[in-house]
């Protein structure tokens, strides 16, 4: 059965390590792939790029309180976002597989959905670039550049086994193999109605 549109996890983590490197050299953008699953894709990795800047601001150990009573809020904001568009990643590939009756619903449920794995891929991206980062530092001490060698060697395994992970369970759908659905997160922390300390808080009248 012919695929409903172009999906490629090589393609992702390409995707994924060339925006990841733009955006460290001179823009914060979302780079345009092109194509509006690939532009989520990249939108995603955004948000974790965010979640991980952010997430080292709070860890200075000159970071003051209001830093990371602010660094908090803004943890909680790009985590629901990666979050969403792991899920709209899911959405969109199910709405692709709708008109050619897949997944086939008497194939077996995969765990893990392919938007849950392209949030993996995008973690596996920045901790890809960073430890290349510190194999390069200079003035680093004695014996972390080979250790950080170790380190990216695992990381690549890794990422080349999720990469062909995802790339198979896609091929299995195809074939009516496998299935997938959407695991909502379900977030309670951003949702006023859901959690204690927002509610709870609320001024009576």
């Amino acid at each position: 059965m012919p695929a409903p549109f172009h999906f490629s996890a090589v393609e992702i983590a390409a995707l994924q390590d060339r925006v990841t490197r733009l955006w460290h050299d001179d823009s914060f953008n979302i780079v345009s792939a092109g194509e509006p699953f690939y532009d989520t894709v990249a939108a995603q990795h955004h948000a974790n790029f965010d979640l991980w800047h952010v997430e080292d601001r709070a860890r200075a150990p000159r970071a003051t309180d209001a830093d990371i009573a602010e660094v908090k809020r803004a943890i909680d904001r790009f985590n629901q976002t990666r979050n969403d568009l792991a899920e709209q990643c899911d959405a969109m590939l199910l709405e692709a597989l709708r008109p050619t009756n897949l997944p086939n619903p008497g194939a077996d449920l995969n765990s893990e959905s392919p938007g849950l794995m392209i949030d993996r891929l995008s973690i596996l991206a920045l901790k890809i670039f960073h430890t290349e980062e510190e194999i390069d530092r200079p003035n680093a001490p004695t014996g972390h550049t080979d250790r950080n060698r170790q380190r990216l060697d695992h990381l690549t395994e890794q990422r080349d086994d999720l990469v062909a992970c995802l790339d198979a369970l896609w091929s299995d759908v195809l074939q009516g193999k496998r299935r997938f659905k959407i695991y909502r997160q379900l977030k309670m922390y951003n949702d006023p109605t859901l959690n204690p300390a927002i509610y709870g808080s609320a001024p009576e009248r």
